[in-house]
């Protein structure tokens, strides 16, 4: 094995115990038990080497343990070999990486990477302007699509609740597009102590809820007439005065696929907030709402 990024013998026996050792942390158990994941193709492996280089996790740890690539994506990405100077790198066969892998065609090239999530405390410490919580998402799709759209956002963390799905489950690591080694990530979170921490550091709690008697809109536009320095009449300011900003410290909570936000949940949140549609559709879906939420206060933050 070589530690200098440049492979040297070729793994071949997809059967071979380091092969099924790798394979195992599809599993949600053996992931637990070494507080390690898989990144797959060339994407992901590529942000993962980035935030190695950057020593991206806490203590110092690094990012990425192994990786194993074929000869042919090693030379058609070479950047990828010049990334992992430093890391373990084996070249392997076909078989023996898709052996390795939870998806059918990882493209060449998979990484063992150490698990990222950071502490509650040490994230709130660094007095974070947007949050994205998702409360009980369980669909790894979709929890993949709001990490990504909180990224895109630049939000300065995502935080999973209990009950939520394993954010390093393939499927999900796959969804994130590589946005999961972007932004610090917060795991298994009690709702109630978690909505403490969070008013305790001054955020907003706002509900994404369609049913929501606040309207998204609405918000804009207000953050849009402070932006312009208007000067509204007594009623209008009044009125606003009830209402939460968005250019202000907020986290937004996203909810269940199928049921939402529950009601303890609902309760907890400051403010209700619905996405409005003009269309027939019944509903929107949770990745989409969060991109929508997010982007309305990332907007309203930087002007």
């Amino acid at each position: 094995m070589s530690t200098t990024g440049r492979p040297q013998a070729v793994m071949s026996n997809p059967r071979a115990d380091r092969v099924k050792d790798v394979a195992k942390l599809a599993g949600r158990s053996a992931r637990l038990k070494r507080r390690q994941f898989l990144a797959e193709g060339p994407q992901a492996v590529r942000e993962a080497l980035a935030a190695h280089r950057a020593d991206a996790t806490p203590g110092g740890s690094g990012v990425v343990v192994e990786v194993f690539a074929t000869e042919s994506c090693l030379e058609r990405l070479p950047e990828l070999a010049d990334l992992a100077a430093g890391i373990p790198l084996r070249y392997a066969t076909e078989e023996v990486v898709s052996a390795m892998a939870d998806t059918v065609s990882p493209q060449g090239i998979v990484a063992v990477c150490n698990f990222l999530d950071r502490p509650l405390n040490v994230v709130l410490a660094a007095g974070p302007k947007l949050l994205a919580v998702m409360c009980r998402v369980q669909d790894p799709g979709n929890a993949g699509t709001v990490l990504r759209a909180a990224d895109s956002a630049g939000a300065d963390a995502v935080i999973l609740t209990e009950g939520s799905v394993d954010i390093y489950n393939p499927k999900a690591v796959r969804s994130t597009a590589g946005s999961l080694f972007h932004l610090p990530i917060v795991v298994g979170q009690d709702f109630i102590s978690l909505t403490d921490e969070l008013l305790n550091h001054g955020l907003a709690l706002l509900a994404a809820d369609g049913y929501g008697n606040v309207d998204l809109d609405r918000l804009q536009d207000q953050s849009a007439g402070r932006r312009l320095k208007g000067v509204g009449d007594a009623e209008v300011m009044a009125a606003e005065s009830k209402m939460p900003r968005l250019e202000e410290a907020t986290a937004w909570f996203f909810g269940n696929e199928a049921k939402g936000l529950s009601t303890a949940e609902l309760e907890v949140a400051q403010w209700r907030v619905a996405v409005p549609i003009y269309g027939e559709a019944e509903s929107l879906n949770v990745g989409t709402a969060a991109t929508v939420c997010l982007y309305a206060s990332a907007r309203a933050q930087r002007d």
